[in-house]
């Protein structure tokens, strides 16, 4: 008798999404839109927390690991510059595509009412406060706040601590790949509860916003969506073919069940996970995805960049205000620059967008004309950045196999 295939978890987490939409819908349909939130949230949210609890341990120990196994501090130093001049460059291209778009867009954008608006900026938070912020004052604090840029640091240091330490520090090395171990295991019994975890948040999203994404913001929204799938098919597929030689189509089959995680849960870090997981498979060096992913999910702003472009040209459209184009560069140098400069920072994507406003003189109120669907905006942003995390992990993995290839080569 054959034994019955399972399904993939791509397609699992397909059908999860699938199912969620539809229940939402049919909850709008019904007229009990609350229920989603009261009853259906709660079970999204338990997963959610479940797969942030693993985040920080496989962070914190795969790195350490990753560090151990290159045997050379130089060779740490090589990945993190190739990684965030990958993830400045792609960021430039985001914010360019999507003031291009937004501006083709712009005479389709409704012209909402400005008066009476109120919107609390956050204090944006300078670049040297980030550089400082980047290193912990304890070793505790940054594992219980979750804190990646802090816990990146504190594993490179102990890495680095391993290395030196030789043979004394090899009792200590074997208990941290013994750990890391046992938390891709744990890892991977969470995730196989990745289907129910999609549904349970996908339902109340579409439940609460589905009305509101047919109002006056639909068009805004479309713009969004379209220059995240552009970035996404142009710049991420002509990096994984030119840089790192592999199929785009076996790249996105591959890194699917991270897309639609991160698109029904709008969370990097929740994501971080299985983007590891997906990104190996493609090829990504554990000890390069270990480094690459976690310092992404904090960095890389590919999708909130284009998030910024398209909703500064639309709040300027409401202020009836034409961006020029010395106005547009301005806001691509601030939207690259604060990619950095609020890494960590929770409700980062809005705290970029009061800093890309006030750069080119537009009233930070108008961040309140497109705050009603953020959550919408979110989903797609966060699926962009997830899989510009992915690619740089894989290139920067093919970038150093043939770096070591050289070495070889040479040495011979």
């Amino acid at each position: 008798m054959k034994e019955k295939k399972k399904l993939s978890l791509a397609v699992q987490i397909f059908i999860g999404l699938g199912l969620g939409i539809a229940a939402g819908l049919l909850f709008i349909a019904v007229g009990k839109e609350n229920w989603a939130d009261s009853y259906i949230m709660p079970f999204g949210t338990i997963f959610l927390n479940l797969i942030k609890f693993i985040v920080v341990p496989i962070v914190l120990t795969s790195i350490i690991s990753g560090v151990i196994s290159l045997k050379d501090i130089k060779k740490v130093g090589s990945i993190g510059g190739k990684t965030i001049v990958f993830y400045m460059c792609t960021t430039a291209v985001a914010i360019v595509i999507g003031l291009t778009f937004a501006n083709l867009f712009k005479g389709t954008f409704s012209v909402l009412q400005t008066s009476g608006l109120t919107y609390e900026a956050t204090e944006p938070v300078s670049f040297m406060e980030t550089l400082v912020n980047i290193f912990p004052s304890n070793a505790v604090a940054p594992m219980v706040e979750a804190n990646m840029l802090q816990v990146i640091v504190i594993a490179l240091l102990f890495g680095f601590g391993i290395i030196l330490s030789g043979e004394k520090g090899q009792p200590f090395a074997k208990m941290i790949i013994s750990l890391s171990d046992v938390s891709l295991r744990i890892m991977e019994m969470i995730l196989k509860l990745s289907p129910i975890g999609v549904f349970c948040l996908i339902t109340p999203v579409v439940a609460t916003n589905g009305p509101k994404i047919l109002g006056s913001l639909a068009m805004v929204l479309l713009a969004a969506y379209i220059c995240y799938i552009l970035h996404v098919v142009i710049v991420y597929s002509g990096a994984v073919r030119g840089l790192a030689g592999l199929n785009p189509l076996t790249f996105f089959r591959g890194i699917a069940p991270a897309m639609m995680f991160a698109f029904s849960s709008a969370s990097s870090v929740g994501t971080l996970p299985l983007n590891l997981e997906c990104s190996e498979k493609l090829g990504a060096k554990r000890e390069v995805a270990s480094f690459v992913l976690p310092l992404g999910a904090t960095i890389n702003m590919d999708g909130t960049a284009i998030y910024q472009g398209v909703c500064a040209v639309f709040i300027a459209r409401c202020y009836g205000i034409d961006l020029t184009l010395s106005q547009m560069v301005v806001i691509v140098l601030t939207a690259t620059l604060a990619s950095i400069g609020t890494a960590g920072v929770p409700g980062s994507g809005m705290i970029m967008l009061a800093m890309v406003l006030q750069s080119v003189g537009l009233p930070v109120e108008g961040i309140a004309l497109v705050a009603g669907v953020d959550r919408i905006f979110d989903m797609g942003r966060t699926t962009v950045n997830i899989t510009g995390d992915s690619v740089c992990s894989i290139v920067v993995s093919k970038m150093e196999e043939r770096k070591e290839t050289r070495k070889a080569k040479a040495n011979a």
